[in-house]
């Protein structure tokens, strides 16, 4: 509605002449912490500069969710995870965990980055929203390595005009992910699995699962859900096609659209 509310005046500001006022930024919460294998000071540092740096973002940082409720999310539009809470014992009280869940149903975005596909083990709410978790006995990676991601569905926004694929260099790929709820994961990028690239052979997959989703989509209830597996450290995320597809997933979480060119990063 707001957003329809500024074109209309933009409309109007320019019948008459005068320039529109800006944009409301979208407004986007990284929740981030409790990790260990994973440097998540530098990496939140570095995705809120690369989103903020579009001009479309107002972002905000916590190293501390737990309390939060619906008030602490209200005037949010995006909330992106960067956590790693894998313990049970840091996990957010439940309600806490019920706020969130019903703030992204309500209409609202999430993101969720890399490693937090290992977080919130035991909270069934979660597994089935992200669709794919890093759980003991699901989830492995090859050692860091360059490869290809393949776009596989080309008119999503978030990839639309990006091509057949994009190059990553020095990454993790994820795969052999805990799956729920497949029928509700819609996978916009994937990556082939070589088995090549294990040292330890007992853990490579059987050639039928060597595919592996690296970006996908969902709805819950009335709000929508971006997952990226790529991004293992800063250098990593100076790849172009994570830093454009971290921006427009971002985007097309809060808003259902996206504006941001898919060369812009």
């Amino acid at each position: 509605m707001k957003r329809s509310v500024y074109l209309l005046l933009a409309a109007v500001a320019t019948l008459f002449g005068q320039a529109p006022a800006a944009a409301p930024k979208i407004r986007m919460l990284i929740v981030t912490g409790n990790q260990v294998s994973h440097d998540w000071r530098a990496t939140t540092a570095e995705i809120r500069k690369l989103i903020e740096d579009t001009g479309k973002f107002d972002v905000r940082v916590t190293e501390e969710f737990r309390g939060a409720t619906a008030d602490t999310l209200k005037p949010y539009d995006v909330v992106l995870l960067n956590y790693a809470a894998r313990k049970p014992d840091n996990r957010w009280p439940e309600a806490t965990e019920s706020a969130l869940m019903e703030w992204v149903r309500s209409g609202k975005g999430i993101v969720v980055y890399h490693f937090t596909l290992s977080a919130f083990e035991g909270w069934e709410d979660y597994e089935t929203m992200v669709t794919g978790t890093w759980r003991p006995g699901n989830g492995q990676h090859s050692p860091r390595h360059d490869f290809t991601v393949k776009i596989d569905e080309k008119e999503h926004p978030v990839v639309r005009g990006m091509g057949e694929s994009f190059p990553i260099a020095d990454d993790e790929l994820y795969t052999n992910l805990k799956t729920v709820a497949p029928e509700e994961r819609h996978v916009i990028a994937s990556a082939y699995d070589d088995p090549e690239f294990y040292k330890d052979k007992t853990r490579v997959l059987p050639e039928v699962k060597r595919n592996s989703p690296l970006l996908w989509t969902r709805s819950w209830g009335q709000g929508r859900v971006f997952v990226t597996a790529l991004g293992h450290d800063v250098k990593a995320l100076q790849n172009p096609g994570f830093r454009t597809t971290i921006v427009r997933g971002a985007e097309w979480a809060a808003t259902a659209a996206v504006a941001v060119p898919s060369g812009s990063n």
